[in-house]
């Protein structure tokens, strides 16, 4: 046992806990934790512009890599209001991050002190668990009821408030003696297995729907042997993309109302029978029960009991986390493949590789302004297999989801379910501060770019690269595509007559990012031709690698182009002609005018 403040065993404990990396902003009441921080000299701090942009940052830490948990930090008052869209983000996504805010001394609470709120009541409804720690040797039992809250069943974020007082006690700890607690995961059992396969067994024509839980259980090679031995297609949801490869031969494209692929949509329809892991049936997905349920059974293996019929009744429903699910339901598909019991479903499986050859939209234009779906077709040419894309809401997400390409899990770092501007550039940085080598690609809108863009200069400041696109049409683009119902274009522009950008063709496009870009230390390139986007990814890539900062590559676009979506998914409005229904068809997707 060894006397020291509650702070310095809160180190210990996130040391033990594996923390090396913190995303944050100090302040007075919690200072405390910080000079804690500072004396150990073993995690290493990201000084943020924004709380809500730390909390991002945490975010784009844990999904980078498997068993990740990022760690925000602030102070009391408006730190912790700042990080609610964090929480709210990676609850809806089931990320754990770990929230510790300072809070007024325990004497003056309730009593309109400065900057008290009351944190844990606010964050309550975003969290696993939110709490304001009232007795100081509970500050190490907290943090390891959190980490192990964090890790159990369906994962989420936490959010500890630390009282400056409580901070600064003198309690009895022994590090030594402290051990992370075993996180608990249902799993499925062999019986169920058994049940399961003899459903998918009695199907004509079946599909797997792979989400998020997935790649959260760190499964996805299990999910391609699975889909291997059995010869079953796979629809990924958006947070389950890269699960499987998009040029495996059983990947039959994305199915929704947005983020979605032509031949996933098609796929889905014709399917009888659906067998969803580690997914939700989010609404951007499904569209409306009634239409995508027709004529098909359901099986639905999720980690939360309360998940499982939360949209629609399956016809069977399983608890059990993705990867125990996956290694058992592919031990018994092994031994039935072996016994020839499997059906054969190589014919479905042709008709889907079909559908992802012919089913195409078209990506190919020569406009100026550019319009956008030649920016992901070039991207596409441009990035490796290995490119890790970040991004977040919009018409350049949803564009993105259907015209790029991903290959491996964890290389599309999406936020699927809260969706808040201004995510996406801290998040990246979040990315990069968790794996120093790999390629790391966001993709913003102007909005989205312009909401955190303070945030370049933590890239800079820390030396975090990665190159940003921004495809600008100056304009709150989805927003503006749905008001079309309303027959309107009303405050979505964000376009106006720049004075400072004298001769300059785009000074009607309003904010000058390579100019904003530059002055938070970061470097830049503007593209408005399709003869220049080659040299300007190099120049961007080159930028990156001598210059160690964020480089944004701006794409100047038409100002209006309406993506392919609609309201169910056999109702997805084409806005552009289709491409050429053959084989060699660009296999990149985008979206329309």
């Amino acid at each position: 046992m060894a006397r020291m403040r509650a702070v310095d065993a809160a180190v210990l404990v996130l040391e033990k806990e594996g923390i090396t990396n913190a995303f944050g902003v100090p302040g007075a009441a919690i200072n405390p934790l910080y000079s804690a921080l500072k004396a150990r000299g073993t995690i290493r701090h990201v000084l943020a512009r924004h709380v809500e942009g730390a909390s991002h940052m945490a975010e784009g830490y844990t999904r980078a890599k498997a068993g990740n948990i990022g760690l925000c930090i602030g102070t009391s008052g408006p730190a912790g209001t700042d990080m609610i869209t964090g929480l709210y983000s990676a609850s809806a996504d089931s990320i754990p991050i770990l929230c510790i805010t300072g809070q007024a001394p325990r004497a003056r609470l309730n009593k309109e002190d400065f900057q008290a709120v009351d944190i844990a009541s606010i964050a309550a409804p975003v969290a696993k668990w939110a709490v304001t720690v009232m007795e100081p040797y509970l500050v190490p039992m907290a943090l390891q009821k959190a980490f192990h809250l964090m890790r159990s069943s369906r994962p989420g974020p936490v959010l500890i408030d630390l009282p400056v007082d409580v901070q600064l006690a003198e309690i009895e700890f022994d590090i030594d003696a402290y051990e992370p607690l075993c996180p608990f995961k249902p799993a499925m059992t062999r019986a169920q297995a058994e049940k399961a396969l003899a459903m998918l067994n009695e199907a004509q024509k079946p599909l797997i729907v792979a989400g998020g839980g997935i790649i959260n259980a760190d499964a996805s090679d299990l999910l391609i042997e699975f889909a291997e031995i059995t010869g079953v297609p796979v629809i990924p949801t958006l947070m389950g993309w890269g699960a499987i490869p998009d040029d495996h031969r059983l990947m039959a494209g994305m199915c929704g109302l947005q983020t979605s692929h032509r031949y996933g949509n098609a796929t889905m329809l014709a399917s009888d029978f659906v067998f969803g892991i580690g997914n939700r049936w989010a609404n951007r997905h499904t569209g409306s029960v009634d239409v995508y349920t027709k004529g098909k059974k359901f099986i639905h293996v999720d980690i939360e009991p309360t998940q499982i019929g939360r949209v629609f009744a399956p016809d069977l429903g399983v608890v059990s986390d993705a990867g125990a699910a996956l290694k058992i339901l592919l031990d018994v598909a092994t031994e039935w493949r072996t016994a020839g019991k499997l059906r054969d479903w190589s014919g479905w499986a042709k008709e889907c590789q079909q559908r992802k050859k012919t089913m195409k939209r078209k990506t190919h234009f020569e406009q100026v302004p550019l319009k956008p779906q030649r920016v992901y077709e070039e991207m596409n040419k441009a990035f490796g297999r290995d490119t890790t894309y970040v991004t977040t809401i919009g018409l350049s997400q949803i564009a993105g989801a259907q015209f790029l390409h991903v290959y491996k899990p964890r290389n599309w770092i999406n936020c699927g379910q809260a969706g808040p501007l201004g995510w996406t550039l801290p998040a990246a940085l979040g990315v990069r501060a968790a794996d120093p080598d790999r390629d790391i690609v966001a993709l913003s809108g102007d909005y989205d770019f312009q909401f955190m863009i303070e945030e370049l200069a933590v890239g800079a400041q820390h030396k975090l690269p990665y190159i940003h696109v921004v495809v600008n049409n100056a304009y709150l683009g989805l927003i503006r595509q749905a008001q079309r119902g309303f027959s309107m274009d009303y405050e979505v522009s964000l376009a106006f007559e720049n004075v400072n950008r004298v001769n300059d063709p785009e000074a009607g496009y309003g904010v000058d990012h390579v100019a904003v870009a530059e002055a938070m230390g970061c470097k830049a390139v503007r593209v408005k031709k399709p003869e220049e986007f080659a040299g300007a990814f190099k120049e961007a890539q080159r930028l990156m690698k001598e210059h160690q900062v964020p480089v944004v590559l701006e794409f100047i676009l038409e100002r209006v182009t309406n993506i392919s979506m609609g309201t169910e998914i056999d109702k997805v409005t084409e806005f552009e002609e289709l491409a050429e229904s053959h084989e060699d068809a660009p296999t990149a997707i985008v979206m329309l005018d």
